[in-house]
């Protein structure tokens, strides 16, 4: 019987074709598959489903506790198994932190391409998952896993939380400011690294930015003037804030020149680098942003920029804007900035400066 040699020094980006959230389906196509399912309700426990694209599905059980649940899974976005772990699972639980939960328990979702991937390379991978699920404070209790052609893995998430501390993404109010807690720019960079072409500080920069728990989320829920919250993840900060923009039936007003970047990201756009998602993205849905005259071509793929393990997008009573965006950035995420507000008038996105 011929045993398949495995290479020890291969890549594990070389194993899939896309990596990330960047493997998202483009929002047009998930928007086609959905049309003809029935409605989640008439459930009159379960408080968010998918109506509205949301992170997380959230069942209330009694007047003082909600099940949130979810889950999420990718191919690698980067070569080091334990970082694709650590980042994967973090990407997972942060649904739970953006819908203002507690997450309390991850189930593991692997697939893996047996006899091209080594056994220690799987386990790294794990080992990553559940360092993450560590530092957040929460079991991996159990999993599935299926033989695959490209690796694969993830977690489903329980989390907790009272009723009155829900956060949607749909909840957004005239006047609200608009706070991003993370930096843009992650799937530029794995575009890069997959070229070769990213450097070690970047590569570490992404590993920080891309491993940092949203835990914040759960604190901004107990605050009154927090209205809404969602994760940026793969449709882009435009995809997510469009979400926003039609559940709450309002215009968001981003101001491009506010927004927090990636320190290389500007001069990787301006060189080429963009994936795949970012161009999918924007096909999807552009005719729901309105862009500047003369906005160039890099600045707006930076907008509809993938981003793995983004950060949450919150809306605020704007006369709390500051002291809250001081606050989240005193807790550990340092490129926090106020980059927009909401106001009355069609369901859009609308980019200035």
């Amino acid at each position: 019987m011929n045993v398949p040699m495995i290479d020890p020094q291969l890549r594990l980006t070389s194993l899939a074709h896309g990596g990330g959230c960047g493997c998202k389906l483009a929002p047009s196509v998930l928007q086609q598959l959905l049309a003809e399912l029935p409605a989640a309700q008439p459930y009159r426990e379960l408080l968010v489903g998918t109506e509205t694209g949301d992170d997380a599905a959230v069942w209330q059980i009694d007047s003082d506790t909600c099940v949130i649940a979810t889950t999420d899974f990718f191919m690698p976005v980067v070569d080091d198994p334990r970082d694709f772990g650590r980042i994967a699972a973090t990407n997972a639980i942060s649904d739970i932190y953006a819908m203002g939960g507690r997450p309390i328990m991850a189930l593991a979702i692997l697939g893996m391409p047996v006899g091209k991937i080594t056994t220690e390379m799987v386990r790294e991978i794990l080992k990553g998952g559940a360092e993450a699920c560590a530092s957040a404070g929460i079991p991996v209790a159990g999993g599935h896993s299926i033989d695959a052609p490209e690796p694969i893995y993830g977690l489903a998430v329980i989390g907790i939380g009272r009723p009155q501390d829900i956060r949607r993404n749909s909840t957004a109010r005239p006047g609200d400011a608009l706070i991003l807690t993370k930096a843009l720019g992650v799937g530029i960079y794995s575009a890069a690294f997959k070229k070769g072409e990213l450097s070690p500080p970047a590569y570490a920069e992404m590993i920080a930015s891309t491993t940092l728990l949203n835990r914040i989320g759960t604190d901004l829920a107990k605050d009154a003037a927090v209205h809404a919250i969602t994760d940026v993840t793969g449709f882009g900060l435009l995809g997510h804030a469009l979400e926003m923009a039609r559940g709450s039936k309002l215009t968001l007003v981003v101001n491009a020149p506010d927004l927090p970047l990636l320190s290389e990201a500007e001069s990787l756009a301006r060189r080429g680098f963009v994936t795949g998602a970012s161009l999918r993205n924007w096909a999807s849905y552009s005719d729901g942003v309105t862009l500047p005259a003369g906005f160039p071509e890099w600045r707006r793929h930076l907008l509809a920029d993938p981003q793995t393990s983004g950060g949450l997008l919150v809306a605020c009573a704007a006369d709390r804007a500051q002291a809250i965006a001081d606050r989240i950035a005193a807790a550990g995420y340092p490129r926090t900035r106020i980059v927009g507000h909401a106001q009355t008038g069609a369901p859009v996105v609308e980019v200035r400066g």
